[in-house]
């Protein structure tokens, strides 16, 4: 297995916040990127994290208990063992989606694991890698989907899960219909072991099916067995009770914590990003699970201090006896869930994607003000996981991966140019470099005599280098047609690479690389995110 990495300019919208976080070791030690985030992602610069909390002990009973419920291995229950006695975190997360969800998923937790080895072994102090459940929120139909490939497409199963009102997907269970897209996926798994860990994982249980959290939290456990990972769910009365103290500075600092944000939001402006979160008049952090319905309502700050969710009205004090009777039923947002789970958890580092990081910017003065201190973020592993088959194809045509983050027709266009005998290149090229010369001095030299004769030069000189370019194109499909194998080989690339005009790793299930490649490939993603390319790593199976 080799590796190569490439800088993260090579995937397609990634945000500009997100490059300069990744190189800031370049930027001075004054810059605004440094204020927000603290610790530099790479180098280990951001070990000797001395946080703690005083209820270990509690905490650990808790995750023994979810243990048993997610069938964790001995190394996951050693690893509780040792949160009990102390031990700091590195925790990462994701949604609960069907079957495991994207590579991503799987990418996120290698990286946790792998940071946790190098703290433990800088450090001496134990560190324990600790995946969090996004049970809370309430995009069912974001979660209800996996994505495999076929030889020709990206297949996308679902359940077709409906609720009634906007609930915590989490507790979603499934209906009749699982069989059915279980069998499917064993399918398109070629009958692979980890196909029989999916039905075990979505296995009724004492006559009870599991919900969504259940069954991704088991399957999450038995992916991650030998490594130790940690799987929390914490949704429950427990661990928001351990976190109650953020969502009571939450409720009782509102006002000032919404100016915080604000201020954040336009000096993010001001440096030349955007607020990735958008702070609105009257918002909060915060979610009020309906008693009655189980919906999930974000709760609204009035002009006169009150707090609305749906039709209901709430003072500060209502929520706050809320808080004490029920912390489960009040959530965090995205911007606050970071510093919640890290008062539950005794957390060293924070791994995650992109849109996360960047959304960090603004949970930075959140941080600041209720904890104290900032978590070092650090990114996750991004990564393209080439077959031997695709790998060897894009050898033959001299194509690298970001070559193939395009269309198969944009990419079969070049492959068709490449083609080309050398002696038409030479002619078009040529051509098209006679022409562009001669039509820019003679525009030149028109809009010296009148500037509308110049201006008509242009229009009639852009029309000229059109039809020069298709000309161009026309000579590659030609190339093409004689050559039908290359628009299959561009097919396949871009269906492997890019499918669906995406990063493979936000698409193709991470189980469907595990049928293929064993359960040994978690340990090479763990050996590949431990090696910290500050971009996107191509990794040759």
């Amino acid at each position: 297995m080799s590796v190569e990495c490439f800088p993260i300019s090579v995937l397609p919208h990634v945000s500009q916040i997100y490059r300069d976080y990744l190189a800031m070791a370049e930027s001075s030690s004054d810059s605004a990127v440094r204020r927000w985030y603290g610790a530099e992602p790479f180098a280990g610069k951001w070990l000797g994290n001395t946080v703690q909390v005083k209820h270990a002990g509690y905490l650990a009973d808790l995750l023994e208990e979810q243990a048993f419920e997610f069938g964790a291995s001995d190394a996951a229950k050693a690893n509780i063992a040792k949160v009990r006695a102390g031990a700091k975190v590195v925790v990462t997360g994701q949604q609960v989606v069907l079957f495991g969800g994207p590579l991503l998923t799987i990418l996120k937790a290698a990286t946790a694991v792998a940071r946790a080895r190098e703290a433990t072994e800088a450090t001496g102090v134990d560190h324990v890698p600790v995946f969090w459940l996004a049970t809370e929120d309430h995009d069912l139909e974001e979660v209800d989907q996996v994505a495999f490939l076929t030889k020709t497409s990206v297949e996308t199963l679902r359940l077709g899960l409906k609720m009634a009102h906007a609930v915590p997907v989490g507790g979603a269970v499934p209906g009749p219909e699982l069989e059915a897209v279980l069998d499917r996926a064993s399918e398109l798994l070629d009958y692979a072991p980890v196909s029989e860990w999916l039905r075990e994982s979505y296995a009724p249980k004492d006559g009870i099916q599991p919900t969504l959290a259940l069954a991704f939290g088991r399957l999450m456990s038995k992916i991650f067995a030998a490594e130790g990972l940690v799987v929390v769910d914490a949704a429950s009365r427990g661990f928001h009770a351990l976190g109650a103290s953020t969502l009571r500075y939450a409720i009782e600092h509102a006002a000032e914590l919404q100016q915080s944000l604000v201020a954040r939001s336009q000096e993010l402006v001001k440096a030349g990003y955007h607020a990735q979160v958008l702070v609105a008049d009257g918002g909060s952090m915060l979610f009020l699970l309906d008693e009655v319905t189980g919906e999930r309502v974000a709760l609204r700050r009035t002009t006169e201090g009150q707090w609305k969710a749906g039709g209901r009205v709430y003072s500060a004090a209502d929520l706050i006896a809320i808080l004490d009777a029920s912390p489960e039923r009040l959530s965090p947002n995205a911007l606050l869930r970071p510093v919640f789970q890290d008062t539950v958890l005794p957390t060293a580092a924070y791994v995650g994607g992109p849109a996360e990081i960047a959304y960090f910017a603004q949970s930075a003065v959140l941080y600041e003000a209720i904890l104290g201190r900032i978590t070092p973020v650090l990114p996750r592993l991004s990564a393209t996981l080439l077959e031997p088959a695709i790998a060897a194809v894009m050898d033959k045509d001299e194509v690298q991966v970001p070559d193939a983050m395009t269309t198969a027709e944009v990419l079969a266009q070049r492959l068709g140019a490449r083609a080309m005998p050398i002696e038409g290149k030479r002619k078009l090229a040529a051509v098209g470099n006679a022409m562009e010369t001669e039509l820019s001095a003679l525009t030149d030299y028109l809009a010296g005599m009148d500037a509308s004769l110049g201006r008509a030069a242009g229009v009639s000189g852009s029309k000229m280098l059109y039809q020069m370019n298709r000309l161009r194109r026309m000579a590659a499909t030609f190339e093409l047609q004689k050559e039908a194998s290359l628009r299959k080989h561009a097919e396949a690339i871009t269906l492997n690479v890019f499918p669906d005009g995406h990063p493979q790793e936000r698409v193709v299930a991470g189980i469907w690389f595990m049928a293929k490649y064993g359960d040994g490939l978690v340990e090479r993603l763990v050996g590949v995110a431990g090696n910290q390319c500050p971009g996107h790593v191509v990794v040759r199976l």
